[in-house]
């Protein structure tokens, strides 16, 4: 049995794809697609930056659903991988978006549309700057819980966002109550990374 999973927010980075945008027409195709879809150069923040922008929701969305589509076309296209016999095609949170086109659930233009949309309402919810993510990291659920902050207020959120896989749980909230709790984290010797996202999602 084989299976294709697809990444999902906070794992873009400026630049991505740009190997497989120099050497492949495929690509350039893809990144144009997108770009027409949208009306503005999604190519250039993927491939240019600034990080601040591509951390952006709206940007993020749409530039990883990109990138995993064009990798995804390299490897059937010029690589003569066949995915008719893969069982499963999923993904993180967006990259169910990816698996959904890769899988022909969907068609890419379509999709692209929907997550610059969906990008921007998620956005909306809450300003930048005010929520985050953790990976939690070598802890279990049952091991981390009594490290959760009290809730200040009805605004205040600090939650399990997702428990990813054994050891590595993620955590979503306000910034304030996320600090608190990376703070109390440390200074019990558990590992957390904060997330390229700019909003609390999943909680």
């Amino acid at each position: 049995m084989s299976a294709l999973l697809f990444p999902g927010q906070g794992s873009q980075v400026v630049g991505m794809g740009l190997e497989l945008y120099k050497n492949f027409k495929i690509v350039k195709k893809i990144f144009s697609e997108a770009d027409q879809k949208l009306n503005f150069s999604l190519s250039k923040i993927i491939l240019e930056g600034p990080e601040d922008e591509l951390k952006l929701t709206k940007y993020t969305q749409p530039a990883i659903l990109t990138v995993s589509y064009s990798i995804f076309k390299v490897m059937e296209d010029e690589f003569d991988i066949d995915f008719k016999n893969f069982k499963y095609f999923s993904g993180h949170s967006l990259g169910e978006y990816s698996a959904l086109v890769c899988s022909d659930a969907l068609i890419f233009e379509d999709a692209i549309y929907l997550v610059y949309e969906r990008g921007k309402a998620m956005q909306n919810a809450v300003p930048v700057g005010k929520g985050g993510m953790i990976a939690i990291l070598g802890s279990k659920i049952s091991e981390i819980s009594k490290f959760f902050i009290d809730k200040k207020s009805e605004n205040s959120v600090c939650e399990i966002a997702n428990d990813n896989a054994e050891g590595q749980v993620i955590v979503s909230g306000d910034q304030e109550s996320i600090s608190l709790l990376q703070n109390k984290l440390k200074e019990n010797k558990i590992k957390s990374i904060s997330l390229k996202v700019s909003a609390p999602f999943h909680c």
